[in-house]
């Protein structure tokens, strides 16, 4: 069973870990709030697991404001540290057009992630 946090932010998450890595999948609004347990949760994984993928599932998330892209930019970095692979899937609409405007996706597809149809990932 994989565990859950809801935080009274108003974001979830909810960690599945595998033989070949983890999932993180998020519900909820991503914002200066929310980030800082998502951020402490993140890094924790990227930097206690052996090199594998972790991926941060966006499927359910509504909102990301610049706290939550702050945190994901740390990541790339401690990801690419650790030599661990950090991917993201799930963007759609609204959040995938903001990702790709700032550049965020660019940085994942050069690194092997795929299209925005797919997941994004940095290694």
């Amino acid at each position: 069973m994989a565990p859950a946090y809801a935080n009274a932010t108003g974001l979830e998450i909810v960690i599945h870990r595998g033989e070949d890595g983890s999932t993180v999948r998020l519900s909820g609004r991503l914002n200066i709030d929310s980030s800082p347990e998502f951020r402490d949760q993140l890094l924790a994984m990227l930097q206690a697991q052996s090199p594998g993928a972790v991926i941060v599932d966006f499927s359910d998330v509504s909102y990301v404001d610049s706290s939550g892209i702050a945190t994901l930019i740390e990541a790339l970095g401690t990801a690419r540290i650790q030599k661990n692979t950090l991917c993201l899937q799930g963007l759609q609409g609204r959040l995938l057009h903001l990702f790709q405007v700032i550049g965020i996706t660019t940085l994942f597809e050069k690194n092997g992630c795929g299209s925005a149809s797919s997941v994004y990932r940095v290694s």
